[in-house]
C-alpha cells in the first residue's frame, strides 16, 4: 500500500510540474519569415514584399511622410465559417518602438483599407502602409479577436528610389 501512495504522490508532483511549466510568464509569440504562412485563429496571413517610399503619388498631389512610407503587401485569408474582421497591424523595431498602420491610404496602389471584413474561404489582398523611420521591423499580426499574436520579420532593404520632383 505504501508503494501505491508513493506512486500517486510522484504522479501528482509530476502533473504539477507540467502545469507550472505551461502557465505563467509572458506570451512568447512566434516570429515567421516573409513568405511563410502565419495562422492566427481563423486568419491565415502571408506577407509577400515590402517597399520603402519617400512619397506617395506624384507632382503637387504627392503625400510626404514624417519619416518614410513603409509599404507591406500581404494576404489575409479567412479559414473560419463566419465573416472575420482582419485587425489593424503595427510594425515593431528591435528597441520595442511600435508604429501603427496609416488610416488613410489615399494614393496607395491596392490599399487594403482600414476596415477589412473577409468572408469565409476568401482572402483580402493588398497593401498596408506605415510612416516609420527606416529600420529592420517585425510586423505584428493578430487573430480576429486580437488574443493571439505573431510576428513576421521584415528585413531592412532599399530598392532604387528616385523621387519625382514637382
Amino acid at each position: 500500500m505504501r508503494s501505491y501512495s508513493c506512486v500517486l504522490i510522484a504522479a501528482a508532483a509530476f502533473g504539477l510540474l507540467l502545469a507550472a511549466g505551461c502557465s505563467g510568464g509572458p506570451d512568447k509569440s512566434r516570429t515567421y519569415a516573409m513568405g511563410e504562412r502565419v495562422e492566427l485563429g481563423h486568419i491565415i496571413y502571408t506577407v509577400f514584399e515590402t517597399e520603402w517610399m519617400t512619397q506617395i503619388g506624384s507632382g503637387l498631389d504627392a503625400k510626404v511622410p514624417q519619416n518614410r512610407f513603409f509599404r507591406v503587401r500581404l494576404s489575409a485569408a479567412n479559414s473560419g465559417s463566419a465573416d472575420a474582421l482582419v485587425p489593424n497591424m503595427s510594425v515593431v523595431d528591435d528597441d520595442g518602438n511600435a508604429y501603427t498602420e496609416l488610416t488613410n491610404g489615399e494614393g496607395v496602389p491596392n490599399w487594403l483599407g482600414i476596415l477589412r471584413q473577409v468572408k469565409p474561404a476568401e482572402a483580402a489582398q493588398g497593401n498596408v502602409v506605415f510612416d516609420a523611420p527606416p529600420r529592420r521591423y517585425k510586423l505584428r499580426l493578430t487573430d480576429e479577436n486580437e488574443q493571439k499574436a505573431g510576428f513576421v520579420d521584415l528585413p531592412l532593404s532599399f530598392n532604387a528610389e528616385t523621387p519625382e520632383l514637382p
